[in-house]
């Protein structure tokens, strides 16, 4: 597989990481906002991760104005590409994807897309992506992803889902390190929207994390875990659906064990309840990479068996990258 990440924050970087320990996967190009590098025959994933939080491509590859641009035009030598890039506004992600393919780029996607609304704006370039032959997965990170996968497995058990209860907790030592990650999960705030969230200088995060002394805590968020689950009929409304969590932004620690818990009404009538829980000694990067590498695998082989368009990550099974 042949793929690009458009991204190189600490998600991107770790995905390159990742990426050097599979032999199914080269890397053939990448970008950020300042600079891109594209090598057909395979970039060396060790230059990706190196880069520091304040180096760009620009120090390996080449500077641009418009570095998606670079990277579309290049797409004819891509089977996958994988975005890591923070979605601020809701229309960011969606409106990157549909540039690739009304420019003619013909394959997969996965992305980690976490809000509700953006889900829902990208759901409606299905017909855009059918008719343009390319297959796109999307909520393909950890939540939704992993954990919104597992709640459909252990619906199986049930006659009806009462509710699904996600709570996850994330460590992470330097917050520069993901700052992007950051400032989209600050739009999940009460009082912050993602405009808000993305106007925010970096000064103005650290002195909220200041005031936090480090910790962010969250209920409630409009995580698409709630529509991607409708959509298969785990849930009947999306009130059923609840997601929050705990970051720490000063220590690796998870400050709280990732719980995905899943109440429900069996056959013979009895209320029991499944538990899918994170090790925690798994990395935020790990558990949302993983599943949005085999996801990007899972599309392009749903591409090469000619099924085309815009689905969630309930809707198929991650394939494992070897």
């Amino acid at each position: 597989m042949r793929i690009a990440i458009l991204g190189c924050g600490g998600l991107g970087k770790a995905a390159a990481k990742m990426i050097e320990q599979k032999e199914e996967i080269t890397l053939v190009a990448v970008c950020d906002k300042d600079g891109f590098l594209i090598q057909e025959e395979g970039i060396d994933p060790k230059i990706i991760y190196n880069l520091s939080p304040q180096q760009s491509i620009t120090e390996i590859g080449k500077a641009s104005e418009d570095t998606i641009g670079e990277i579309i035009k290049a797409s004819k030598n891509i089977d996958g590409i994988l975005i890591t890039l923070p979605n601020l506004p809701n229309d960011f992600i969606p409106s990157i994807a549909t540039r690739f393919v009304e420019n003619g780029f013909e394959g997969a996607f996965s992305d980690p897309l976490k809000r509700t609304q953006a889900m829902q704006i990208m759901f409606t370039k299905d017909e855009l992506f059918k008719k343009s032959k390319s297959t796109y997965l999307s909520g393909t990170g950890a939540t939704p992803g992993l954990l919104s996968a597992a709640a459909v497995l252990a619906s199986q058990s049930f006659i009806k889902v009462e509710k699904v209860d996600i709570f996850w907790g994330v460590g992470i030592e330097n917050w520069e390190e993901y700052k992007g990650t950051i400032r989209e999960d600050i739009a999940h705030l009460e009082g912050y929207t993602p405009e808000k969230a993305k106007a925010m200088s970096d000064q103005e995060i650290k002195e909220l994390l200041d005031k936090t002394d480090g910790k962010l805590e969250f209920h409630n968020m409009q995580h698409a875990d709630d529509i991607l689950l409708q959509k298969v009929g785990v849930i009947e409304t999306l009130d059923q659906c609840t997601v929050g969590g705990i970051m720490d932004t000063r220590s690796s620690k998870k400050p709280v064990t990732t719980t995905m818990t899943l109440t429900g009404k069996t056959f013979d009538g009895k209320t029991s309840s499944h538990k899918f829980m994170l090790g925690d000694e798994t990395t935020m990067a790990a558990n949302v990479l993983g599943p949005a590498l085999g996801y990007l695998k899972r599309a392009i082989w749903l591409k090469q068996h000619n099924i085309y368009g815009i689905f969630g990550s309930t809707e198929f099974m991650p394939m494992v990258v070897k």
